[in-house]
């Protein structure tokens, strides 16, 4: 054998070796985690070589429909407990891996520029078009449900609600200011900057505890949990709390 057949064994061999050892984990995770998650997955991509993570954003129930159907992933990142926990009760996720590791908070935001004086919830009946995250599906929405229901309110406003299929979509109408007034975590109007204005900070719902868990199908089990571990490290936390989500209690 020459040197060149050599050289060429050599370098098929060391290309082989990459690809046998190079792997991809898909992260399934709720809309408002995006750009906290766009940079852990950046982060753990660097500290782990040859491993390439996915990310898939969306409202956490349309997220759990496309886990139930098949669709690929290694971990689920919720933004409630109930959709979490439907998971759990139909095993489509490894209940020894599931920790809460973020809270949040609902917040009601305005158009920058809006001139519309709102001291109270009550004051938001001054509001023609008002942007909610589908409760059917988007947990911000349906937190926004609990809150405005024991504020009497959630029947009376129907007519003016425009819903939106995720809580980034609630947040696009506010900004654009094509609505009066929405409903979004804390850490999306934070992300929003100047374009929208926090009015004020809501009650009367569970508390915003974000949960995370290996997928049972993931065929990368030991490496989607390293990717848990690394959301609930200090690295993980500093990350999570530059988007302004806080630890869980």
């Amino acid at each position: 054998m020459n040197k060149k057949v050599l050289v060429l064994c050599g370098l098929f061999l060391t290309c082989w070796s990459s690809w046998a050892v190079a792997e991809e984990l898909t992260v399934s995770a709720a809309a408002s985690l995006t750009n906290a998650f766009t940079e852990l997955k950046g982060n753990f991509e660097k500290t782990h070589p040859g491993v390439t993570v996915s990310t898939n954003f969306a409202a956490s129930n349309p997220l759990l429909q496309q886990i139930r159907e098949g669709a690929p992933a290694d971990i689920f990142a919720s933004a409630d407990q109930e959709t979490m926990d439907k998971a759990q009760e139909e095993k489509l996720i490894d209940p020894a891996t599931r920790k809460d590791f973020a809270n949040n908070s609902l917040v009601m935001i305005v158009p920058a520029d809006s001139s519309m004086n709102i001291s109270s919830v009550k004051d938001l009946q001054k509001a023609e078009r008002i942007a909610v995250g589908n409760p059917e599906s988007v947990p911000a929405g349906r937190y926004t449900r609990d809150s405005l229901t024991n504020a009497g309110l959630w029947e009376t406003l129907q007519p003016r609600y425009i819903f939106g299929q995720s809580v980034r979509q609630v947040l696009d109408y506010v900004s654009r200011g094509e609505v009066d007034a929405g409903f979004v975590y804390g850490t999306d109007a934070r992300q929003a900057g100047e374009k929208v204005r926090v009015v004020m900070k809501m009650e009367g719902h569970q508390p915003v505890l974000y949960p995370i868990a290996v997928v049972s199908a993931s065929p990368h089990a030991k490496l989607a949990q390293e990717f848990v571990d690394f959301v609930l490290s200090p690295a993980g936390r500093t990350v999570l709390e530059k988007y302004g989500f806080d630890k869980p209690e």
